[in-house]
């Protein structure tokens, strides 16, 4: 056998082009059977990576006071996208057709857009302005109504000090003096603290303003033609997830407010007048205790305090009276947060009532704000995975 000859092999078989393409074929299964660990693998490290950025960008917002931002961008996000669905109805009954279609590209949808985020980025501010100027006559006089309540806690103290023994009442105040002096020496200690609870006031009105702003913006963002990178893919799925969550539970707390308004207007209009007492400006109170109670938690505590101030005003049993009702329905709203929610969004009353316990004594009222939220997100995950 002439070895010198290429074209022939020591076995005596000369290469044919099925010899090849098998030979080829072979090669690229091994190719692709290594390649597929390789994918798989990079697939599992992207999706865990995408777990791991939305966790931690909700845990980020939880423990640096970034929970009012996070769920102003979910409301602007939503409202915007309301809005600018009436806008273009509206428009496209007027005769603007093919608006309806939001695949098509329209000069005149981006201007509705435009306008629809304009609306949300002027609507606190004009709301601002309004207030300001209604309330200007209370700045006005808010040097005389501070000198009444004084005259009216002083009155107050000196009925407490005719009938409490000689051993307590010396330590009551006397007059109103007394009882300025009290309160300008603790407005002098508490100074360090007063200070920053505006700082943490202000903080929180800039990130909710512009948390509205960036979720209108994102409302109304271009969608992207060319397909997403992987990691994009999965972040956008898991942002998708926590905005039906949070859908879910905006749902749930209208629900929520109107039951709490219900029953505060009961407290007000029937119970407090079977006692001859009676508030004033209770029409406004009530609109407060809905527009309030929308806000999960923490509006109603800012609704009892201001409904006990206002009660304080009429007299202190008025005032203790209106607070031990508002701590009762406070109380009351673990269990009807969690049943309300637990139906809305498909959990158990217990373990929605747990995990609010629990978020409330790690985390403080934040922690009782987000607990709903972020137990819904962490569900719906959990449900798409099919692990529960």
């Amino acid at each position: 056998m002439d070895l010198s000859d290429p074209t022939k092999r020591p076995g005596g078989e000369l290469p044919t082009e099925d010899g090849a393409a098998r030979s080829a074929a072979a090669t690229a299964v091994s190719a692709s059977t290594a390649a597929a660990p390789q994918s798989a693998l990079a697939a599992r490290v992207t999706l865990v990576a995408s777990y791991v950025l939305m966790a931690g960008t909700l845990l980020v917002a939880l423990l640096n006071h970034l929970l009012i931002g996070l769920l102003c961008v979910c409301v602007g996000f939503l409202v915007t996208r309301w809005l600018a669905r009436c806008l273009i109805e509206l428009v496209a009954r007027l005769g603007a057709h093919g608006l309806r279609d939001a695949h098509q590209p329209s000069g005149l949808r981006s201007l509705l857009n435009a306008l629809a985020v304009a609306i949300i980025v002027a609507g606190p501010v004009t709301l601002l302005v309004l207030g300001l100027s209604q309330a200007r006559e209370y700045f006005v006089d808010a040097p005389q109504q501070y000198r009444e309540l004084l005259d009216y806690i002083a009155r107050t103290i000196l009925e407490f000090r005719q009938k409490l023994p000689p051993d307590l009442a010396a330590y009551l105040p006397a007059a109103t003096d007394d009882v300025q002096r009290m309160i300008a020496h603790y407005l002098r200690t508490q100074a360090g603290s007063v200070a920053l609870a505006g700082r943490a006031w202000l903080n929180a009105l800039l990130f909710a303003y512009v948390g509205l702003i960036i979720g209108g913006l994102a409302a109304v963002a271009t969608p992207r033609l060319a397909p997403r990178l992987p990691l994009a893919a999965l972040l956008r799925q898991r942002v998708q997830f926590f905005g039906q969550a949070f859908s879910q539970i905006v749902a749930a707390q209208f629900w929520i407010a109107a039951f709490n308004t219900l029953l505060t207007a009961t407290f007000l209009l029937f119970l407090l007048p079977l006692w001859d007492h009676r508030l004033p400006y209770t029409p406004a109170l009530i609109t407060l205790t809905f527009v309030a109670g929308l806000i999960p938690i923490v509006g109603n505590l800012v609704c009892n305090t201001v409904i006990t101030l206002v009660g304080l005003s009429v007299s202190p049993l008025t005032a203790a009276a209106c607070l031990v009702f508002l701590i009762l329905i406070h109380k009351a709203e673990y269990i009807i947060n969690a049943k309300v929610v637990g139906s809305r969004t498909h959990m158990a009353v217990w373990e929605l009532l747990a995990v609010m316990f629990v978020a409330e004594a790690i985390f403080g009222p934040a922690g009782l704000v987000a607990a709903p939220l972020y137990y819904a997100y962490a569900k719906k995950e959990l449900q798409a995975a099919q692990l529960v």
